[in-house]
């Protein structure tokens, strides 16, 4: 069966081989840009070709954003329906299901699950969906009917990411299918999480930490911990339920930190955990002035370089966080730094936190490099999937 659609057709100077290779997108430089490609709505499926006319696969198209095109399919005969999205969907379904035992999990992690764009985290029966790109705004109806087929009966539109904005699409929040008043409650390291999913951040709960969580956890047995930048209490709930002594969990957010209290109780380690809320860098510089000390540091704070304009001054703010958060680790102690910024890669962010901990006057070494969880698979030829970095340090004076 032949399918017509517009066509969308690359540039002599375009690196076809690449997207042969398996590179998803087109930007805009890349594409001829006539008059009858740049009338193309946004979410329009076309075909993509090289500069000779030879189809390299079927492409969602937006003309209005930086990446014009995301590969859908190699098969540029490919129907992008309901049932190509169901299947899709299944896919991604079946391979977290072999990983985990409860249905708790990054469910769909963009163009690492052929699902270009589109976010969706579960939680149980429960499932919030950021759709970030035009192609799977337009077909939000076929992704909640897939779910639905799955079991997930209760489907959240987040749209409200910064992602969005670049695709020319509006930010809303709505209930697709059915509807959760209360935070939901979720099992992982042994500990219990309270996600807000309608009105916590991003999606109300980070996976993607899960086996860096479980890694400081085998490290806090016995150990003070203190968990900076906190949300919900992620190390520093994973950490108690690990055998950890105590830990105090700092967050700017009153909301975030009250469900941080609620999963301590859930998780039966109330009587061991503690929260302080404020701007994190005071929080530190006052613990400091205090004298307080902690067998393991950890700070996850938010993508400080989100993008590569803001790379420079964010790998300023990480090497601050090192500088400031390194002091509060006892002699011996161990301290963890995250970064979610896909803009500074691993070499980068290592060498701004060994600056900041040199200049806090300690001495380092680093016992782990730590990534997401396997429910957040790396697109080969796309760097931007692999974004988290955890490295784990011992401070040795």
């Amino acid at each position: 069966m032949i399918i017509e659609r517009p066509i969308l057709r690359l540039k002599p100077k375009a690196d076809a081989r690449s997207i042969r290779h398996g590179y998803p997108w087109i930007h805009a430089d890349d594409v001829v840009a006539d008059r009858r490609t740049r009338a193309i709505a946004p979410g329009t499926i076309a075909t993509l070709e090289d500069a000779e006319r030879a189809p390299l696969g079927a492409v969602a198209v937006n003309m209005e954003a930086r990446i014009v095109g995301r590969m859908l399919d190699r098969d540029p005969e490919a129907q992008i329906g309901a049932e190509w999205i169901a299947t899709r969907l299944s896919r991604a379904a079946e391979l977290r299901d072999r990983l985990y035992d409860a249905p708790f999990y990054r469910l769909v992690h963009a163009e690492a699950d052929g699902l270009p764009g589109v976010i969706v985290d579960r939680f149980g029966d429960a499932a919030v969906i950021q759709p970030n790109a035009a192609w799977a705004e337009e077909r939000i109806e076929d992704f909640a009917d897939g779910f639905a087929a799955l079991g997930i009966a209760h489907l959240l539109l987040n749209a409200t990411g910064r992602a969005r904005a670049g695709e020319g699409l509006d930010a809303e929040t709505r209930w697709l299918r059915g509807g959760v008043a209360a935070p939901v409650p979720v099992p992982m390291n042994g500990a219990t999480y309270l996600a807000d999913l309608t009105g916590g951040q991003k999606t109300g709960l980070f996976y993607d930490q899960r086996p860096n969580h479980a890694f400081v956890a085998g490290l806090a047995r016995g150990a003070h911990v203190l968990d900076v930048f906190a949300h919900v209490g992620g190390f520093g709930l994973a950490a108690l339920a690990g055998g950890a002594a105590s830990a105090l969990a700092v967050d700017g957010s009153a909301p975030a930190l009250d469900l941080a209290e609620r999963g301590a109780a859930a998780s039966g380690v109330a009587e061991r955990f503690a929260t302080r809320r404020g701007d994190a860098f005071d929080v530190m510089a006052a613990l400091a002035d205090e004298g307080a000390t902690f067998d393991v540091v950890v700070a996850d704070p938010p993508a400080f370089a989100p993008a590569k304009p803001a790379l420079t001054a964010g790998l300023r703010a990480y090497e601050k966080v090192a500088r400031t958060a390194a002091p509060l680790v006892a002699p011996g102690g161990y301290l963890t730094l995250c970064s979610c910024s896909h803009a500074a890669d691993l070499a980068k962010f290592r060498m701004a936190c060994l600056r900041g901990i040199g200049r806090a006057g300690r001495v380092p070494q680093l016992i782990h490099t730590g990534f997401a969880g396997p429910d957040h698979p790396v697109h080969p030829h796309l760097g931007e999937s692999g974004y988290l970095k955890a490295l784990t340090f011992r401070l040795l004076a």
